[in-house]
């Protein structure tokens, strides 16, 4: 039988403060502490592990100065996928959340990507890392954001 992965399991992040972090990642993206893995953020070197509702998603947040410019090697962005009402919401909350990409730039509605098959945000978290919310429902997204 031939050998496959099933999913990616967490994209690892260095933070100053990891339950700081967390506090950001929940009021921006809705991403919750996963209590079953708590007590590893115990240990000073140990994750503080947090997840989407479903646990599909997670990101496993570390202790230290985050560091390495935008073209080294390894992390890049992470990218998180939404449906159109989804994505539409985020749009809707960005004047709330001020957020800034790695230009410092705020980010607007007037920002959004259009990939033409896809619509995406690029914005940074406070510590530098980039992110992105993308949405493949191209033709709905496209209808509501002509009548915003």
């Amino acid at each position: 039988m031939e050998f496959r992965v099933d999913q990616i399991d967490h994209v690892e992040l260095i933070v100053p403060d990891r339950y700081e972090a967390a506090q950001w990642y929940r009021a921006t993206l809705g991403l919750q502490i996963v209590p079953e893995f708590e007590f590893w953020a115990d240990d000073p070197r140990g994750p503080l592990m947090i997840a989407t509702e479903s646990g599909g998603t997670k990101l496993a947040l570390f202790s230290g100065q985050p560091s390495g410019s935008q073209q080294s090697i390894g992390f890049h962005l992470a990218a998180f996928r939404v449906g159109s009402k989804q994505f539409i919401n985020f749009v809707n909350k960005l004047p709330e959340l001020q957020l800034r990409n790695q230009h410092g730039e705020l980010i607007t509605r007037e920002t959004i990507a259009d990939h033409q098959r896809a619509f995406s945000i690029y914005f940074c978290d406070p510590y530098g890392h980039q992110l992105e919310i993308t949405t493949y429902e191209y033709d709905e997204t496209a209808r509501q954001l002509s009548i915003m």
